[in-house]
């Protein structure tokens, strides 16, 4: 390939990194897009089981507002990236269901709605819902002050810490658990916390200002693509092709290379040298550092090494032959917990059931699905990554036995669980297949296998190295490790990386 025919080469086709493709397309830049994969979109990809269609890791968008579209920030720049070709359809009210031993609470849209309930389930209660709702407005504030200031040059970066100094300290500060303490009724803190599987890491240590920020975009309701989350690759892929440029799977990057002290262009694993003086990497901070030499930037490696990655999860994909309607199914989705203890993590699924569940039933969320007598579901469960650890780096076909029998016996814990939560689900299951860490590892290259990039703690937040330029000239991150968690993080975390670039494209955000 003759040298700089691209302006940039993006490194990962998730959210984020064709986010960055498609609006640097939208400037006129030539794009190259770079996918290890066979299948772009990261976690948005799908897979096909007969007549069955199950999704990765989408199962409901916020930060769209009352009505998707050009209302709000987020709806008016997808809209203007895929020119209007990727659409919403709300999830209804409630959008998503807490079921905690005994208790059982709909979480309605929008905020008014929430609010109005919460305080007719817990009159008492009422100054402390107040309160935290109020909590919930000024730590959203510093969030989004401290992303900006993590996108901006560093001059103006400062300013904005400046500037909001006095409200970072406050909310930094405080875990999600201390920003509930004072409630007196159990059963209200364990609800307005149990959502942090949107953002993957418990109340106990999650900074209260990323569960107001991902909490809060939820707030005018939540909504799912039609046409199911491979939509958001196609439309934003066809951004990118109309503008000329290119996406390219089964391409491992495997060196960013660097030349004269700035970025050169890319390295693939087939010894395929590719020049660009632009790289914007998506594949994750870690899995970036890997692929710079080693002797690069060596403080700047060192403290982005130094940052954990968040938890990972098991899947176990259900295929129904029914309508499972008449059963009790909806499109809200379910966060169902063994136990009061919400923050407890599963540490050991080859030997326990899962503390919680998340259950999501695609099939009742996405208008495009048209056949009555088949359905979905997706059952999430967060866990740590060590219990697979032994076996990372295995390819997929190539696992030892016992790995195998781990994973079968998880899977048939799992499903076990899921009949004792919706027994009048079990006689329509038709299909079942889990997916484990190493399928996140193997598929999308994730580290550790993690959901959300690295550990959305008060470390990661405030880390100064974690910005969306790095010290290597010509070098962008982009995506959830760039941003904040989740579609939308990622979404931002892209865009605000292609803006880095083409300035022009920061008057979209306004």
């Amino acid at each position: 390939m003759s040298a700089c025919k691209f302006d940039t080469i993006v490194v990962g086709s998730g959210v984020g990194g064709l986010t960055a493709a498609a609006a640097l397309a939208k400037c006129g830049h030539r794009v190259l897009v770079l996918e290890q994969h066979f299948q772009l979109g990261g976690l948005t990809q799908i897979f096909r089981r007969g007549k069955y269609t199950f999704s990765t890791g989408l199962h409901y968008v916020g930060g769209l507002g009352e009505a998707p579209g050009s209302e709000n920030q987020f709806g008016r720049m997808l809209h203007c990236l895929t020119e209007g070709r990727l659409g919403f359809a709300a999830l209804g009210s409630p959008y998503d269901i807490v079921r905690l031993p005994g208790f059982e609470f709909g979480i309605e849209a929008p905020r008014a709605a929430y609010i109005d309930r919460l305080k007719a389930t817990f009159p008492n209660e009422a100054g402390a819902i107040d309160r935290y709702f109020a909590a919930c407005d000024d730590a959203q504030k510093a969030s989004m002050a401290l992303f900006a200031a993590k996108a901006a040059p560093t001059p103006i970066a400062l300013v904005l810490r400046w500037f909001n100094a006095k409200r970072l300290l406050r909310v930094l500060g405080a875990t999600t658990a201390d920003m509930v303490r004072g409630i007196r009724d159990a059963r209200l803190a364990a609800l307005l916390t149990a959502r942090w599987g949107d953002y993957g890491i418990p109340p106990a240590q999650s900074p209260f200002a990323i569960h107001a920020l991902v909490t809060a975009s939820y707030f005018s309701g939540a909504y799912y693509p039609v046409g199911g989350p491979a939509r958001f690759a196609e439309a934003l892929g066809e951004t990118v092709r109309a503008a000329g440029g290119e996406l390219r799977t089964c391409a491992t990057v495997s060196e960013i290379r660097v030349a004269g002290g700035r970025v050169a262009g890319v390295r693939l694993a087939d010894g395929e040298a590719i020049d660009a003086p632009v790289v914007v990497s998506a594949m994750g901070a870690h899995n970036t550092i890997a692929a710079l030499p080693v002797d690069v930037s060596p403080e700047w490696r060192r403290d982005v090494e130094s940052l954990k990655s968040g938890l990972s999860y098991v899947s176990l994909y259900l295929g129904f032959r029914g309508d499972i309607r008449a059963y009790g199914a909806t499109a809200a989705n379910v966060w169902v917990y063994e136990s009061n203890d919400i923050g407890r993590v599963w540490e050991r699924p080859a030997d326990e059931d899962a503390p919680s569940l998340f259950v999501s039933f695609p099939s009742l969320k996405d208008p495009a699905h048209q056949d009555p007598e088949h359905h979905t579901a997706e059952v999430v469960a967060l866990c740590c990554w060590e219990p697979f650890a032994a076996w990372s780096g295995i390819a997929s076909g190539h696992r030892p036995e016992d790995y195998e029998a781990t994973k079968a016996w998880i899977g048939e814990n799992l499903l076990a669980q899921f009949k004792r939560h919706f027994p009048r689900l079990a006689s329509l299951i038709d299909f079942h297949e889990i997916s484990t860490p190493l399928t996140q590892e193997s598929f999308v290259k994730a580290d550790q296998g993690a959901m959300y990039g690295l550990e959305m703690s008060a470390e990661r937040i405030t880390q100064r190295a974690l910005r969306l330029r790095t010290p290597i000239p010509g070098l962008l991150l982009a995506g959830q490790d760039a941003a904040s968690p989740g579609i939308q993080g990622a979404f931002m975390g892209g865009f605000m990386g292609a803006a880095s670039i083409e300035p022009s494209l920061w008057k979209w955000m306004l």
